[in-house]
């Protein structure tokens, strides 16, 4: 059985403006890949017409409400006690978002709710999984 989980939230993303743009984002978790999230922006905020979806480790959220983490395109840190600061970097640019703290944990217990930490890597072959990425045959 497969437990999903999504949630809309409001974020704001960082510019010259004084109050920056609103920005609506639904975060979404799948159980059947369970250390993933996603993030995805719809189309009238994307520089793509089917929108934008950057998919990333759940646990780089959960580290990044504590203190800076991530490498690599995205980067999670807080901002306060009320705020966290999410980076996202491309080809096409790089992108600064502003996000509730309370609306990002309250996604991430809801997805521990469905999947703990601990159950996520117990069927976790890294062994398996780096041959199938290396296009290796066992």
């Amino acid at each position: 059985m497969s437990t999903t989980v999504e949630q809309s939230v409001l974020a704001r993303l960082v510019t010259d403006a004084p109050h920056g743009v609103p920005v609506p984002v639904t975060l979404s978790y799948d159980g059947s890949d369970p250390l993933a999230v996603r993030m995805i922006f719809p189309p009238e905020v994307s520089l793509h017409d089917g929108g934008v979806t950057w998919v990333f480790a759940r646990n780089l959220i959960d580290r990044g409400l504590r203190a800076p983490a991530g490498t690599g395109d995205v980067h999670v840190w807080p901002l306060g006690r009320a705020q966290t600061m999410v980076e996202l970097r491309s080809p096409d640019g790089l992108a600064l978002l502003e996000f509730g703290t309370a609306a990002l944990r309250r996604f991430l217990f809801l997805t521990y709710a469905a999947v703990s930490a601990e159950v996520e890597n117990q069927d976790l072959d890294m062994d398996s999984a780096l041959a199938e990425l290396l296009g290796e045959t066992r």
